[in-house]
């Protein structure tokens, strides 16, 4: 199991993201055996990404400060050869985010976008009505848009909601499961963002690992969504299961 591997690596993820989420996605990485670190100082970013296996970029709570420290970081990952996954939280939402997000994948080269259709249909400039960070309302067909933008920007695309979608560019695959109760809690998206981070290293076959992590989320949120009945207590069902599946496997 990918989560599994993840605890054999114990890879180094360095998050520079949003605040909302920031414990969740450390604890969700220590979870499952990896290292996080969420240094996001401007003067220390260029540093810190030199020791790291991977690199999440996390727009949820994007300003202009950490916008610079988003740039300096991509751009020294990139000159190291270290993966960098974008989360492009919201990215219809304001005009400064979508800019800021643009300003991104202009300068810096992702392995792996994550994100929701509301975000997708930013970067593709489709037009969408998003609602904040949530997803919103509007219409785009997911395959072909995705496909345009791994093909663009030469990395993964993983389109997430109440089915999965992930592509290169030229394989593709739908992921179905999962459990309401994800979107009710902050942060689950956020988090599965750095977990894709940590597969995306684990092996050789990034494409594979990270169909696996997708597989293996919607199976944890069925597991915790059946071990409690009380929402306050998913997000704690949540790192439990990440913990045992990592330790254990699926049994």
């Amino acid at each position: 199991m990918i989560f599994q591997t993840i605890r054999k690596q114990q890879p180094l993820i360095h998050c520079i993201t949003n605040y909302v989420v920031a414990n969740f996605q450390a604890n969700g990485l220590l979870a499952i055996g990896a290292s996080p670190v969420m240094a996001d100082e401007v003067d220390e970013v260029e540093e810190m990404v030199r020791i790291a296996s991977a690199l999440l970029l996390n727009t949820g709570t994007i300003n202009e400060r950490t916008k610079e420290s988003m740039l300096r970081a991509g751009k020294m990952a990139n000159t190291l050869g270290i993966p960098i996954i974008l989360d492009p939280v919201g990215a219809g939402a304001t005009t400064f985010r979508k800019n800021t997000v643009h300003q991104l994948l202009t300068h810096v080269k992702f392995a792996v976008i994550r994100c929701n259709i509301g975000e997708l249909a930013a970067i593709a400039n489709v037009s969408w009505q998003q609602k904040g960070i949530d997803s919103g309302n509007g219409s785009i067909c997911i395959e072909d848009e995705a496909k345009k933008i791994a093909q663009r920007f030469d990395c993964i695309v993983i389109v997430t909601g109440e089915k999965d979608f992930i592509t290169d560019g030229e394989q593709m695959h739908w992921v179905v499961g999962g459990h309401h109760q994800m979107t009710e809690v902050t942060g689950t998206g956020c988090l599965l963002s750095a977990i894709c981070a940590a597969a995306y290293v684990a092996q050789i076959e990034p494409f594979k690992q990270l169909v696996n992590t997708l597989l293996a989320y919607k199976k944890l949120a069925e597991f915790a969504a059946s071990s409690t009945q009380n929402i306050g207590d998913f997000q704690i069902a949540v790192l439990n299961e990440l913990h045992r599946l990592s330790k254990d496997g699926e049994k």
